[in-house]
């Protein structure tokens, strides 16, 4: 779900950022805005952004090789952080240099209704695409606010899809306001000011793009449900006593991979622990169908060798703890 509903997200707003940046351009050689002039890059960085994300969507399906023993998954990752870096500086630090040199060599707008028409219809464009970013990240964000889907998303699209087209609607709004007191003062230095602040919102929105992608390439862990349903799948209460501690880590945003040591009886045969595990695996397959590799290890339960539960929360709630080095002689 959250592959085709980012898919659809980045198609639409691909579409209509094409669209808004055609006439953008066209509106800024009638009008002389650099308003216009920024927010024309802006939509061009913009549709740029969306075609790397869907580039890095398909490089992520590549199978895995001896070279890449767990897949491509986080190729998506990648290009989400190569789009924040094209956001900050194709589109904020062109902004802000044009808003400089409008303010420092003001000129008054001519053929005004080009810039006013054209921010009228991107902000109706953008709209459409806002709102199907929206739509399909309610179909995974749940319960939680905009602030903790965006922060905790492990797939980068419809965060990145819904920064850019929010940032893009206010800086339309932005550069309407800057057009329309230029208009009225008669002073283009409104125009300039208008700019610059289009680009310190691509700047900001640029930075935040890039510490959360940024997380997610170091490699994060599951979520609290998903770790909850890992660690109650893993017991069975028979040959699987418990869980002496637990790492995950996400390859990609539908691929996780799970590594557990589990206690185990100390009178158990050898047969019954490599049955217990492969039962041990398989529900935890069907408890989290994202977690396709997995790596069990049996051993004696020491309370010197269990951790305690804040160490196998998720990285988002607490900083693990290193690991206690074995005792010689486990299993």
């Amino acid at each position: 779900m959250s592959a085709s509903g980012g898919t659809k997200a980045i198609v639409a707003a691909l579409a209509a950022n094409l669209a808004i940046a055609v006439a953008k351009f066209v509106a800024f050689l009638f009008s002389g805005s650099s308003s216009m002039l920024a927010e024309s890059v802006h939509s061009l960085a913009d549709s740029g952004n969306q075609g790397l994300l869907l580039v890095g969507g398909k490089k992520a399906k590549r199978q895995a090789t001896p070279e890449h023993p767990f897949g491509y998954g986080r190729e998506r990752y990648i290009y989400a952080f190569l789009v924040s870096i094209v956001l900050f500086s194709l589109g904020g630090m062109f902004a802000l240099y044009e808003g400089y040199e409008k303010i420092k060599h003001p000129h008054e707008l001519t053929d005004w209704w080009w810039p006013v028409g054209v921010l009228v219809f991107a902000i109706l464009a953008e709209s459409f695409s806002f709102r199907t970013a929206i739509k399909e990240s309610n179909h995974l964000r749940g319960k939680q606010s905009w602030k903790e889907f965006v922060r905790r998303a492990k797939a980068p699209e419809l965060p990145v899809v819904l920064l850019e087209d929010l940032g893009a609607l206010v800086g339309l709004i932005l550069a309407l306001f800057g057009v329309g007191l230029a208009i009225l003062t008669g002073n283009g230095v409104w125009d300039g000011i208008g700019t610059l602040c289009i680009g310190i919102l691509l700047v900001l929105i640029a930075l935040v793009l890039a510490a959360e992608t940024k997380s997610l390439l170091l490699g994060e862990s599951a979520g609290i449900e998903d770790v909850r349903k890992i660690e109650a799948s893993l017991v069975d209460g028979d040959t699987v006593t418990g869980v002496i501690h637990m790492r995950t880590m996400h390859l990609g945003p539908e691929e996780l991979l799970v590594a557990a040591k589990i206690a185990v009886r100390h009178d158990d045969t050898a047969t019954e622990v490599a049955t217990a595990i492969d039962a041990a695996e398989s529900r935890v397959r069907t408890a989290v169908p994202i977690a396709r590799v997995i790596y069990l290890e049996p051993d004696i339960y020491q309370a010197a060798k269990s951790e305690p539960a804040e160490a196998i929360k998720p990285q988002t709630e607490a900083a693990e703890a290193p690991e206690t080095p074995e005792t010689p002689g486990s299993a």
